[in-house]
Parts: C-alpha cells; sequence; structure tokens
C-alpha cells in the first residue's frame, strides 16, 4: 500500500477517533499498512523508515481509544501483536489489558516484565484491577496490593470474593452519594468539589448516615429545580436496586427492561456498597451472545484466534471425537437396514432429506428456548405451556411438510410400482423426525439446566445426533414395513 493512502486513512482517522466498529477496522487497515511498510523497511535494511514507521504506529495508537486498540490486537497474528503492543504508550496498557479477550490478553501478559504489570495494573480501579487478578502472576498482585489504601484493598477483595457472574463482580465503586438533609445549592456545591464525575453518573445516591440507600437524585432534577429545594422532596423511593450475589445476565434484562444508565448495588443490610453501569451490562450481553454462539458448537469464546495450530486443534477434539462417534453410530443404524435399501435403492436418496428437516424444525425450537432461557421468560409456571406449545407446532409443520415431501417423492418415483408406498412413508416420516426433534430440542436445554449448566453448551451437536440418527431408524423402519 502507498504512502499516500496510508497518510489519508491517517487523515481520516484523525478526524473521527474510532469509536464505531467501522472506525475500528479502519484503524486496524491503518495499523496493518504500517507494519507492512515496516517489514517492507526491515528486508531492505533501511533503519531509518524502519524508526519513522514506528514512530507513525505509536502516533496512530495514541489516538485510538483502548477499546479499538484491543480490536487491532486481537485481529493480528502474534509476532505483529507484539509489535504492535510495544509500541503502545506507557499508562495505557492496563485500559488495553481489561478490553482484550482472555486468550489474547494472556500473550500481552507474557510480553511484560514484572515491572510493567506492576505500572500497568497500578494505574486501574479496583474494580478493574479484580477482572485481571486471575490473569496475572501472584506477585504482581501482591505488589499492587500494597500500593492500594486501606480502603480500595477492601474494594479489591470484595470484588474478588464475589462469583464471576454476579453483580458484585461487575460492581463499580466509584459512587457519589449525599444524605437527604441538604439542598440541591449544597448538591451543587459538593459537586463542583469533585475532580469529575464517575462515568455513566446519571444520578447520586441518597444515604444515611449508616450508609444505607434511602433513594436516589436524578441529575435532571438537579439541575431544573430551585437551589433551595431539598434533596429529601425530589429524590426517588422507587428505585430499582441489586444484590452483589444477584445473576449479570438478570441484571442485564433489567437494564434493557427499564432502560437504566446505572442503578444501586446494597447489601443484604440495605448498606450501599456499589453501582452497576450500562458499560457493564453492555459487556455482559455481548459475553452472552459470544457465550451462546461458541457454546452451541462446543468452542470456548474466550480464545485466541492465533493461537498455536496445536491448541486450537486440541480445543475442538472434544465435540469432533462425539461427532465421530454419532456418526458411526448413524452409520450402523443405516447398515442395520441394508436389506430394505437393496430392495428400494430410492431410500437411500430420500434418507438425508428427512434427517435434514427435522433437524433444521429441531434447531428452530432449541435457540427459541435457549434465548427464553436467558432471558428469563421460561420459568417452572409457564415451562408445561411452552413445551406444548412447541410439540404442537412440531406436529403442525410436520403435518404440512410431510405431505409437501410425500407428494415430492411420489412424483419423482410415480414411474415406479414403489412410488406410492415412498410418499406415504416419506409422510409419516417427516412428521414423526420433526415431532421427535422438538421433543429433543426441549429436553436437551431443560435437563442441562437443571444439571447446572450452559443450557446453549453442544446442543446443535446433541440434537443433530439424535435427529440424524433417530431419523434414518424411523424413515428405514417404516420403510422395513411398508415394504414388507
Amino acid at each position: 500500500m502507498s504512502e499516500n493512502t496510508t497518510e489519508k486513512l491517517k487523515t481520516d482517522l484523525s478526524s473521527n477517533l474510532a469509536r464505531e466498529p467501522e472506525e475500528a477496522a479502519r484503524g486496524l487497515a491503518l495499523v496493518q499498512q504500517l507494519l507492512d511498510r515496516g517489514e517492507e523497511a526491515e528486508e531492505r535494511k533501511d533503519l531509518v523508515v524502519g524508526e519513522e514507521v514506528r514512530k507513525e504506529l505509536r502516533d496512530t495508537l495514541a489516538e485510538l481509544h483502548p477499546a479499538d486498540i484491543a480490536y487491532v490486537l486481537e485481529a493480528l497474528p502474534l509476532d505483529e501483536r507484539l509489535i504492535v503492543w510495544d509500541c503502545v504508550r506507557a499508562g495505557r496498557d492496563g485500559e488495553i489489558l481489561v478490553e482484550v479477550n482472555e486468550g489474547v490478553r494472556e500473550t500481552l501478559i507474557d510480553a511484560m516484565n514484572r515491572d510493567e504489570l506492576v505500572d500497568a495494573v497500578e494505574a486501574l480501579d479496583t474494580d478493574e484491577i479484580a477482572d485481571l487478578v486471575e490473569d496475572l502472576p501472584p506477585d504482581v498482585v501482591a505488589e499492587v496490593q500494597e500500593g492500594l489504601s486501606h480502603e480500595e484493598r477492601a474494594q479489591l477483595r470484595a470484588a474478588m470474593s464475589y462469583p464471576e457472574d454476579s453483580v458484585g463482580a461487575r460492581m463499580d465503586f466509584e459512587i457519589v452519594s449525599i444524605q437527604d438533609n441538604v439542598t440541591l445549592d449544597a448538591v451543587l456545591k459538593y459537586l463542583r468539589r469533585l475532580e469529575d464525575l464517575p462515568d455513566h453518573t446519571d444520578q447520586v445516591f441518597v444515604v444515611d448516615q449508616h450508609e444505607r440507600l434511602k433513594g436516589t437524585l436524578p441529575v435532571d432534577r438537579i439541575l431544573t429545580n430551585q437551589p433551595e429545594a431539598r434533596v429529601q422532596d425530589l429524590m426517588i423511593t422507587d428505585m430499582l436496586t441489586l444484590n452483589p450475589l444477584d445473576a449479570d445476565t438478570e441484571a442485564a434484562q433489567a437494564f434493557e427492561r427499564y432502560d437504566l444508565v446505572s442503578a444501586p448495588v446494597v447489601d443484604e443490610t440495605g448498606r450501599l456498597v456499589g453501582r452497576l453501569t450500562v458499560n457493564e451490562v453492555v459487556d455482559v450481553i455481548r459475553e452472552e451472545s459470544d457465550e451462546e454462539a461458541y457454546g452451541a458448537v462446543g468452542l470456548d469464546d474466550d480464545q485466541d484466534i492465533f493461537e498455536s495450530i496445536w491448541s486450537s486443534a486440541t480445543a475442538r477434539w472434544l465435540w469432533l471425537g462425539i461427532n465421530l462417534c454419532t456418526a458411526f453410530f448413524a452409520s450402523r443404524v443405516i447398515s442395520y437396514f441394508d436389506g430394505t435399501i437393496e430392495k428400494v435403492v430410492a431410500l437411500a436418496a430420500l434418507m438425508p432429506i428427512v434427517a435434514g428437516i427435522a433437524g433444521n424444525s429441531g434447531n428452530q425450537t432449541l435457540t427459541l428456548l435457549v434465548r427464553s432461557m436467558a432471558t428469563g421468560q421460561i420459568t417452572e409456571s409457564n415451562q408445561t405451556d411452552v413445551i406444548k406449545k412447541e410439540i404442537f407446532v412440531a406436529v403442525i409443520n410436520g403435518l404440512i411438510w410431510g405431505v409437501i415431501a410425500g407428494l415430492f417423492a411420489w412424483l419423482l418415483y410415480y414411474q415406479s410400482p414403489d412410488g406410492k408406498l415412498l410418499g406415504i412413508t416419506m409422510f409419516s416420516a417427516m412428521v414423526l423426525n420433526m415431532l421427535m426433534g422438538a421433543i429433543v430440542a426441549i429436553l436437551v436445554p431443560l435437563t442441562l439446566k437443571k444439571m447446572g449448566r450452559d443450557p446453549a453448551m453442544g446442543g446443535s451437536v446433541l440434537l443433530t445426533f439424535i435427529t440424524d440418527s433417530g431419523g434414518f431408524f424411523i424413515f428405514l423402519g417404516l420403510a422395513s414395513i411398508i415394504f414388507a
């Protein structure tokens, strides 16, 4: 890529710092072009140009948001990733470590020495440090804790004590709290004395002398009411509160339902211990979506796409092994009906249709149930109604598409004396296999949930196994009876 093109991209990037996905992609394109230029300079042993490119790379990264640098790092092979990481300005590496996924984070931490890690982590807030603790060497964690104040150490211990998927592990300790016996004028003076407001401050929290939450005061009420008005007259007492042990996914649903920007987190005694903000909720929703998508096929959502070939291969062995076993099982089902297939060769051509349609239908049911479970729409009280509805849907679709498939089978082989029987076999197998696919698609996530596992984990793999093996058995079994 020419230097002129690189300069144009850099100008575009400078005029609109990368915030949207397409801008982050543009930043990645610019970084890759600079890396290519640097590689060419290295091949020519041109040290001057090489140093100029590294300076441009440092300047470009300085203009990018930490989340966009994380995007760039995740999209680069390991050798190029480490070159870019080396060009990141000191003081920003901690923020970037928080943003990248765990697989990439490991490679970046491995490339840093102890002092660099300590400096990077010490610049973070306690809730962000808690996110990194599991990936950091113990001696680094110990030194970082020594540099924290007593209050910050207590906050860090609290954040680390909560389960990974809880509100407590996600909450922010930066909160602005006031008491209810003051005026708005006093509140404004207090806010002006702060160096800056915590991110996503849409409300301040009203507490008593024991830090127990009494209500919230939206910022717009502070700004639009008379300075002499008292907090107790304007505060909201009917507000959503979260407990540190609440599931983060349930909190995310509440944020989506009530269009929240932040929400207070209180302990069992009603004491305000932190707040949950919309930026963390967005992360929860994205991570949950990734887990469902990757988990459905047995993959880890935090893997590095450029990790070693061997690691990538071994990470996929479990479900590939399961698939191989299920494929062999399906082949044994088919071989059991060799005599029937030899008698009516057309069965071999029609057999995959039955399994494929039932698999697709089952996947629709599976996706609907997994998503409804994730959003909490399926409960113990309505679970039976949902199951009945999905079974009836499967029966109706089985009858309609069974008729269509049966007619097609008959039309394809109408010249054969077995054409009519093939149509009847196709119709019957479609109805039964689509019904079986729906039942399996219902049982798999419900069973996994009862076992305490992710309902999406490997669901499509198990469903495909059942609809293939069961579909072949039903289709060929019916054929054996009908053509006997």
